[in-house]
């Protein structure tokens, strides 16, 4: 079987380093589902105005195939970078078939854009297909969550130096707290004096993580 992607997510994050690790984690963070001209109808989007949520089937174009070698344990930044466990008892990426499933928020519909938020998608990626999200069927609050039910995630405590602010908008500050508050780094760095970098909109961010607080330390226009 053949596929091809029907849309291309847009979004101020450029880089698959500070992607949120599930969808809905970073709930204000806004991105745009552009439909490739060949499906660009306002027949297809037909009805969806009527639900708050689809599923994307999407690809992890950002990785290198994984189709020569099978690997079939990864480890899960929940469990610390360090702890394996079966690729398909998890979310990992890197999968035979670099398939990801996510679920977002619509906020709105414009032409053949989709506005949505909550997405665990990088700039450029691919969508395969768009799926409505239909609470009876696909909402299980009391099903169990295997490893996830058990590892406690902490979010970091962000901070901005009070002169960088001025480099972004209200709006931008709000999304970029949400995603940095998420800890982008790999989990097993943590070396306070350590200065990250992170594209985001059309900034390069660079921060420190001490114990649980980041402080954004300086904001630089790309």
């Amino acid at each position: 079987m053949q596929i091809e992607p029907i849309a291309t997510f847009r979004s101020p994050l450029t880089t698959k380093f500070g992607i949120p690790r599930q969808s809905g984690l970073a709930k204000d963070l806004q991105g745009r589902i552009v439909l490739e001209q060949k499906y660009n109808d306002p027949n297809a989007l037909r009805g969806l105005d009527g639900f708050d949520y689809v599923w994307l089937i999407w690809g992890f174009s950002a990785n290198k195939s994984q189709k020569e070698t099978f690997h079939p344990t990864v480890r899960p930044p929940r469990l610390g970078g360090n702890e394996r466990i079966g690729v398909f008892a998890s979310r990992s990426p890197f999968r035979p078939n670099n398939l990801g499933l996510s679920s977002v928020r619509i906020i709105a519909i414009e032409d053949n854009e989709i506005i949505v938020s909550g997405a665990d998608l990088m700039d450029g990626t691919p969508i395969y297909d768009i799926k409505p999200y239909i609470p009876y069927a696909d909402a299980h609050p009391d099903a169990r969550g295997g490893f996830t039910d058990d590892r406690r995630w902490d979010n970091l405590e962000v901070e901005f130096d009070p002169k960088v602010l001025s480099k972004i908008s209200s709006s931008e500050a709000k999304e970029l707290t949400e995603v940095l508050s998420l800890d982008p780094r790999p989990h097993y760095q943590n070396n306070p004096e350590r200065v990250y970098g992170m594209p985001f909109h059309h900034h390069d961010v660079h921060f420190k993580v001490a114990g649980k607080v980041l402080t954004v330390i300086e904001i630089v226009d790309l």
